[in-house]
């Protein structure tokens, strides 16, 4: 970018004084702007006449003239970004930020939250950390999971609990819940325009119907069909009633099946890089439009060091807007996460389930979560599984611990005090604690937790809590060594006659009863969960906590900049 490298240019210069006044020549400024004297005369008049400084020489070469600073590098760079943006170039933007931590701050902050360009609302969030790919089948990250479900449509999706229709509108099943059509709405589109046929969706759901979790999660599907452009068909080895629920899961969202990086959703995807994401409303979506134009992730690392001032925020509590002046940005929303962090035994031998309760109930008495050195409001102790569903308070056993444990766990990074916490107290109960920690979000890749004695991890609770409780177990690696033993069986036979179950509030009531006999046998105790939190500027409007600790960006808006000049009333 050409005005880009002149200011660096100009930024050479100037650094060389700290824009002082100064006499000096022709030759001295060349050297310091890296150009030849011909092309430094060129930069000296054209930067006069732009009114960045004066410069007065004198005739002769190597003589003597005064510089005069009138703009200081900042304040051009200021510019430079508010007309790439204005242009909607954001792409070019992100390279005039090339600059120090401490002044990148100043340059983004008046940037980011609410703007207008080009009347167009756009809306932009810092955020700490590059995103993931955003393939559905590739993420485990909040942020991930929220942005592929604003990219990418499913049969069905969920509407708090319950799945609700998505690309299709209706479904019904015959044959007690082993044969279901869903009916497709009429002129669907993908964000390339191109209209979506049911032959599509079908050659899709074949192709990821390949992946190990797929086929987990739709392991009673044995054909798709499309009988009828508007209609597709499963059909199931056995009844399940959990089906609408598990087409509008993450592993079911269906991009294009040529480029994937097309979907059907909400947004489509403009830009994508460690630096910048950028989503635009598709307009030809089939639900109720977005209100905004536009959304863009910055992704600016440098603003959340805390050595700055910055007070790195936690990802569950996003802040939009000036991460700075805090103080300018009010909460909007707020809750505790229905997702939790846990700590799974796997007892056999050598370690009992009578060992394995004695170490809950020591967890449960030492409160030792409350007394972790974390952020005052991040968590806090889990109380109840899902709501109405309280986490047992399990009897003092006699039994001792085993002389050692090895413990393996994986992000968030709270889990790390956690740890430590773990292995003290169970130190001092005559247990040495082996720590083991995987730098990753899932245990999708992680082949060696069939030698852990303890896991430690983060269930993610997204829409329909219950499901997602079901899908865990059925699908999660960190379940499958327990299947080989006698209560791993008995666990997946419960879960197979579960999802024959018609009745939603029955199959809860099952479901309930299943994490009873887990929680108080000591194979999974819910340690902690997060309190959700959003904080933004005055002017954006519509934000409101989903179960993902985001926001739905359909609803969210920003007042259109109006004139107070007049005031209006309902008589004019």
């Amino acid at each position: 970018m050409r005005q880009l490298n002149r200011l660096n240019q100009f930024q050479r210069l100037w650094q060389q004084s700290q824009g002082a006044p100064q006499q000096t020549c022709v030759a001295e400024m060349a050297r310091y702007c890296i150009c030849s004297e011909r092309h430094l005369r060129t930069l000296l008049s054209q930067w006069q006449q732009a009114g960045w400084l004066r410069w007065q020489g004198e005739p002769g070469r190597g003589k003597q003239g005064r510089l005069e600073f009138i703009l200081a590098p900042e304040q051009l760079r200021q510019q430079l970004l508010h007309s790439r943006l204005a242009s909607g170039d954001a792409t070019e933007a992100l390279q005039v930020m090339e600059v120090a931590p401490e002044k990148l701050m100043s340059l983004l902050q008046p940037l980011m939250g609410a703007q207008w360009q080009n009347n167009a609302p756009v809306l932009r969030i810092p955020y700490y950390r590059p995103l993931e790919s955003v393939q559905p089948l590739q993420i485990s990250g909040r942020a991930e999971q929220h942005l592929v479900h604003q990219l990418f449509s499913g049969l069905t999706r969920f509407q708090n609990d319950d799945p609700i229709g998505d690309l299709a509108h209706h479904w019904q099943h015959q044959e007690q819940g082993r044969v279901w059509l869903f009916w497709l709405r009429p002129q669907l589109f993908w964000h390339s325009d191109e209209p979506i046929q049911a032959s599509h969706l079908v050659a899709q759901f074949e192709k990821i119907i390949q992946n190990a979790r797929v086929r987990q999660l739709l392991a009673d599907v044995v054909h798709i069909d499309a009988p009828h452009p508007l209609a597709l068909r499963f059909q199931l080895k056995q009844s399940d009633y959990w089906l609408p629920h598990r087409l509008a899961h993450q592993l079911c969202l269906l991009p294009h099946p040529v480029d994937t990086h097309i979907g059907s959703g909400p947004w489509k995807l403009k830009h994508f890089t460690p630096e910048l994401v950028r989503i635009e409303s598709h307009a030809r979506w089939h639900l109720q439009l977005p209100l905004l134009q536009a959304i863009e992730y910055w992704i600016t690392p440098q603003l959340f060091d805390r050595t700055l001032g910055t007070s790195c925020r936690h990802p569950v509590q996003i802040a939009i807007g000036d991460t700075d002046e805090l103080d300018s940005l009010r909460p909007v929303s707020r809750s505790i996460s229905l997702g939790f962090c846990y700590l799974v035994c796997r007892p056999r031998s050598g370690f009992t389930p009578g060992q394995a309760r004695r170490l809950f109930n020591l967890v449960q008495q030492s409160d030792i979560i409350t007394q972790l050195p974390l952020d005052e409001g991040l968590i806090t102790p889990s109380r109840e599984l899902l709501p109405g569903w309280p986490v047992p308070q399990l009897k003092e056993e006699q039994h001792p611990l085993p002389a050692n444990l090895t413990l393996h766990y994986h992000l968030p990074v709270e889990l790390h005090e956690m740890a430590r916490a773990l292995q003290q107290l169970l130190l001092a109960n005559g247990c040495k604690l082996e720590i083991i920690f995987h730098q990753v979000k899932s245990w999708r890749d992680i082949h060696s937790l069939a030698d852990a004695d303890l896991v430690m991890g983060d269930r993610l609770i997204g829409d329909a809590p219950v499901f997602t409780l079901a899908t865990w177990l059925q699908i999660d690696p960190l379940w499958q060594p327990l299947w080989h033993s006698e209560q791993g069986a008995a666990m997946y036979q419960q879960l197979c006659e579960l999802q024959q179950i018609d009745s939603p509030d029955d199959r809860s009531r099952a479901l309930h009863q299943l994490y009873q006999q887990l929680m108080i046998g000591g194979v999974l105790l819910p340690l902690f969960n997060y309190r959700y939190q959003i904080s933004a500027p005055p002017g954006v409007e519509g934000l409101q906590l989903n179960t993902l600790g985001w926001f739905d960006f359909n609803r969210a808006w920003i007042p259109p900049p109006i004139s107070t000049s007049r005031s209006c009333s309902a008589t004019d």
